[in-house]
């Protein structure tokens, strides 16, 4: 299955609940790089480069987290980056 990048926005409850931490370690875990990152403005930003059903997968894991609460995501596809190593954190 081939790869594809998705960047995601989160609203909700998903600042000060370790929403960061949680998507980096689940990323990581499934071999998916990218990026996470607060905004300003209270939602989280992220960037995920992995198959579908990894993907998917880190949305299951974070959806499943008793702290965190997603009141919607927006979903855009973008363009590959076939030279990106790891999943990091961003904002500090």
């Amino acid at each position: 299955m081939g790869k594809v990048r998705k960047h995601i926005r989160f609203t909700g409850r998903v600042q000060g609940v370790g929403f960061r931490y949680r998507a980096a370690y689940a990323a990581r875990s499934l071999g998916v790089t990218g990026w996470v990152t607060n905004l300003d403005d209270g939602s989280v930003e992220m960037e995920a480069q992995g198959t579908e059903e990894q993907i998917q997968r880190i949305l299951s894991m974070l959806n499943g987290d008793s702290y965190i609460v997603i009141e919607k995501m927006e979903i855009n596809e973008l363009p590959t980056k076939f030279i990106e190593k790891g999943f990091h954190v961003k904002g500090y």
